[in-house]
């Protein structure tokens, strides 16, 4: 098992990676929560029921109430917000007991939303199931909902008492779950890490294979570099805006078509990360070679589908409308991170793009 420490001003925390490593949690309760008496599993549906078996027997010591969750972005809603608030006080809770979350990120942001908001703040423990939780949504304590407005515009930062990976959970994933979470991998490196990335060119298809050291070692870089900037901007004041490369097209790609199951976060990520390469070219913050260095990864591991849709003028003004809402903008502009080179991108609040000249660039970027 790995162990990373996530360092902040006010609070620390564990993230333990590793195959198995939900055996650690009773012993963790004991050490990080010692008054706890009632436990709220919260439970994400797709949850396969032999690790459902497995921690009711973990937790055996406790009051557990079990409660399950259809993880879907509809759901991820100020209506499920309640029906878990109203759970927690008809059961009298207090703010010693636990909540803990079991599923992929929408499970996390509403459970640790719910943790955030009762009674100012309860214990919650973040146990992700999805690759693309234990990459990027568990670390960070970024908790929230959608809205008709857009995607994750109601939320609080608040962070878990521990994180814990169990990569057992990952090989129950369909193939489509594992691209998901291999967007963000991708994305940590493309911001970040160059030899990561490069690391990447040569090990992606043994990640999306679920091989278990590659798994494992991509894992653990990825919060590394999520936790660079998580501790460094804990608020996304400024830095840990650069964290959202891509995800401005990404999130106008989610909304616009209404969270549907036909395209997930990570697929629309995928196709946000090449539209903002394309238009880093066009802003001249890049060259084209890294674009195709990006364009590579994609092709070599049949990832381009994911973007193919997102390729032609028409499909890209269709999103501009959408871009609006992000919450990285301040006023009337699109602000947008753009990549300078592999490893790097050009500083949050450092370009922002109206609208007007959005759809003047829109051909250009479809012409990549």
């Amino acid at each position: 098992m790995k162990n990373l420490e996530v360092k902040l001003k006010n609070q620390n925390y564990s993230i333990i990676i590793g195959q198995n490593s939900i055996n650690v949690l009773p012993k963790k309760i004991k050490l990080i929560c010692p008054h706890v008496k009632k436990i709220a599993l919260i439970i994400d549906k797709k949850v396969p029921q032999k690790f459902k078996k497995k921690l009711k027997i973990k937790l055996k010591s406790y009051n557990v109430i079990t409660c399950t969750f259809k993880a879907t972005e509809k759901n991820k809603s100020i209506k499920s917000i309640n029906k878990f608030l109203k759970i927690l006080l008809s059961k009298n809770f207090n703010r010693s007991d636990l909540i803990i979350s079991v599923g992929g990120g929408i499970t996390g942001d509403v459970v640790g939303f719910v943790a955030s908001i009762f009674k100012r703040g309860i214990n919650f423990i973040n146990i992700p199931t999805t690759l693309l939780a234990q990459v990027d949504s568990s670390v960070g304590g970024k908790t929230g909902i959608n809205s008709n407005f857009g995607k994750n515009l109601i939320g609080a930062f608040y962070q878990p008492k521990l994180v814990i990976s169990d990569t057992s959970f990952i090989y129950s994933l369909p193939k489509q779950e594992m691209i998901c979470g291999y967007a963000e991998i991708l994305k940590h490196s493309i911001i970040k890490d160059k030899k990561f990335f490069n690391w990447l060119e040569k090990n992606t298809r043994s990640i999306l294979e679920k091989k278990h050291k590659e798994l494992i070692y991509a894992i653990k870089k990825s919060c590394e570099i999520k936790t660079y900037f998580v501790n460094r901007d804990f608020n996304e004041k400024n830095l840990r805006m650069t964290l959202n490369f891509g995800h401005t097209f990404a999130h106008a790609i989610e909304v616009k078509s209404n969270y549907s199951k036909r395209i997930t976060h990570g697929e629309a990520v995928l196709s946000g990360m090449i539209l903002a390469t394309r238009l880093s070219v066009i802003k001249k913050t890049c060259s084209a070679k890294v674009l195709k260095k990006i364009s590579d990864i994609y092709l070599q591991n049949n990832l381009n589908y994911t973007f193919k849709k997102y390729s032609k003028q028409n499909a890209i003004n269709q999103l501009i409308p959408y871009l609006k809402n992000d919450k990285k903008n301040n006023d009337d502009k699109i602000n947008f991170i753009l990549l300078k080179k592999i490893g790097k991108t050009s500083p949050p609040n450092k370009n922002k793009i109206s609208i007007f000249n959005l759809k003047k660039l829109s051909k250009a970027i479809s012409q990549y």
